[in-house]
């Protein structure tokens, strides 16, 4: 573990800091930090920055709550940038986005592979700005019952299909399942990260059983 001493803050004392969700591993935000603003973000294991426009300090979630709490620090190869991976209370972004990153540049789409986020994304855009002809804006505009009726109706597909030992219909039915459920979490307001966050937390509950297992 090196010295902070040792870390490169530019000309004006700054280093940039990229940070990072801890469980998602996606970059939340680039902010500023000085050395007092390390020190704080240390001992608080909190993350604190400093803001270039106000030229102060400034406690991520001081005034939102939504705080982000430390996980580790680490800097690059040259000691001139850090990551800070965090677990953060809420949106990173000042416009309520979880992330300060959602402005879509550039995308290959020849390079581009399927992805839950993807999905959740198109998905959203069918109750967003309604197409017509499409089974999922139906859906949202049939509203929850509808959805959950047909999220109720699949997994019974599922239940069939393993019950009857066929591996390719039960993945096809499994694959129904989890289309119509992320239904159910835009109508909702669930986010892929709440799901992620909520296990991730069953997986630390269920790491500490098993050690207080080993240790009886």
């Amino acid at each position: 573990m090196i010295d902070v001493k040792e870390l490169k803050f530019d000309e004006k004392g700054l280093i940039p800091a990229i940070v990072v969700d801890a469980i998602t591993k996606k970059v939340l935000t680039l902010a500023y930090m000085n050395e007092e603003s390390l020190k704080v973000t240390m001992e608080k294991k909190l993350t604190c920055f400093w803001s270039r426009s106000r030229n102060e300090l400034w406690l991520k979630g001081e005034t939102s709550g939504n705080y982000q709490h430390v996980v580790d620090i680490t800097a690059d190869c040259d000691k001139d940038a850090l990551i800070v991976m965090v677990e953060p209370d809420g949106p990173a972004c000042h416009t309520g986005e979880y992330s300060c990153f959602y402005n879509q540049v550039f995308e290959n789409e020849d390079l581009h592979e399927f992805s839950l986020d993807g999905l959740m994304k198109l998905i959203e855009g069918r109750k967003t700005e309604k197409k017509e002809g499409s089974y999922t804006t139906y859906l949202f505009e049939k509203g929850l019952d509808k959805i959950l009726k047909k999220v109720g109706e699949e997994c019974t597909e599922v239940i069939i299909a393993a019950k009857a030992d066929d591996k390719k219909e039960t993945i096809y039915e499994i694959a129904d399942l989890c289309y119509h459920t992320l239904v159910l979490m835009i109508q909702m307001g669930i986010s892929l990260e709440d799901i992620h966050r909520e296990l991730a937390s069953r997986h630390v509950i269920d790491k500490k059983v098993k050690q207080e297992k080993m240790t009886k």
